[in-house]
């Protein structure tokens, strides 16, 4: 079985619609905290099993004949839980039932000395890896396009993209990692350790989002750079939990820091095509 988690999320979601074109639907099981989330995946042919990454005994259940695990991270520190926790149980339950290779949603920014908290978190749960006697492969993937807009959403409103200053991301879509990831837990390639970074063809700040927005949404979007000190106390009384705090901070320190510039062909190749272009993407979503 290809085994994948998180199946109700946005990326877990098109893994598995893009691992239905290379592997019949029932070799293909997933892993949800809520099955009734997933239905019509369930009605593709693919098994649907309850799984929490906290209770092991399900994950036993849900990857029963698992050959192939696809770990998509958790973003339990988001709301105050522990994320290597989690990973450290679904890593020692792949070990006790003989999967042969895990998969793992990493990110470009994965270091011990990351200015981004899951970053660090990342590096951390590929040293796991590493130890645990597995095959194993991490698809360090570029910063969700995605993000961008959620980030950014009031910002787009109101014609002002507010924050901290920031530096260059070489942006990624889920679409086409999901495509990237299904490829590999398909066994189209073989990358032992963490893939070369999984990005787009151009690294842009928020001044350069906000400038293509513009241009979609027809009117002026300004960039305003304001102190962290300003914006973590707009998030706290906005009532925001630490940790998304964190996170948010983090990004803008990472980023003036380089960690997300990185452009690498990588996923372009394994593609076949460019990447999806941060401009498509708006045009598409904005």
């Amino acid at each position: 079985m290809f085994i994948v988690t998180g199946a109700s999320g946005k990326l877990g979601r098109k893994v598995v619609e893009n691992l239905l074109l290379h592997v019949p639907a029932d070799e293909i099981g997933v892993s949800v905290r809520d099955p009734k989330k997933v239905s019509d995946i369930e009605a593709s042919g693919v098994r649907v099993r309850q799984g929490d990454f906290s209770d092991a005994a399900s994950l036993r259940h849900a990857w029963t004949g698992a050959r192939r695990l696809l770990l998509i991270s958790s973003n339990a520190a988001a709301t105050g839980g522990d994320p290597l926790e989690q990973h450290a149980i679904a890593i020692r339950i792949a070990r006790e039932i003989g999967v042969e290779r895990i998969f793992y949603t990493s990110q470009v920014s994965s270091s011990a000395t990351s200015h981004f908290p899951p970053g660090r978190d990342h590096a951390a749960t590929e040293n796991m890896l590493a130890e645990s006697g597995i095959a194993w492969t991490a698809m360090r993937h570029g910063f969700y396009a995605a993000s961008a807009l959620m980030m950014n959403k009031h910002g787009f409103d109101a014609g002002k993209l507010e924050g901290p200053e920031d530096g260059k991301v070489a942006w990624a879509t889920h679409d086409d990692l999901a495509a990237a990831d299904a490829a590999l837990l398909a066994g189209n390639e073989v990358i032992d350790g963490p893939t070369p970074p999984l990005t787009g063809s151009e690294a842009l700040n928020l001044a350069d989002i906000a400038e293509l927005a513009g241009r979609v949404l027809g009117k002026p979007i300004a960039r305003a750079v304001v102190s962290e000190e300003s914006m973590e106390a707009t998030a706290r009384k906005a009532g925001m939990p630490g940790g998304s705090i964190a996170v948010m901070l983090g990004y803008y320190r990472a980023a003036r820091a380089g960690e997300f510039r990185a452009i690498d062909p990588t996923l372009a190749r394994m593609l076949g095509h460019a990447p999806e272009t941060m401009s498509t993407f708006l045009k598409a979503n904005l």
